[in-house]
């Protein structure tokens, strides 16, 4: 069953990249959950 074409299949991935590419720089501003899970010494070098 196609639900979906080929070309559908890849704007649906990019914009799910896209979406955890912010969300990732979302996550590290905010010093979210990801963040926290994160080495010590890499936290102090994304502090800036």
């Amino acid at each position: 069953m196609k639900w979906t074409s080929e070309k559908n299949k890849k704007t649906l991935l990019v914009l799910i990249l896209i979406f955890l590419f912010i969300a990732g720089l979302l996550d590290i501003l905010f010093e979210g959950l990801v963040f926290q899970l994160l080495p010590e010494s890499v936290q102090t070098f994304l502090k800036f």
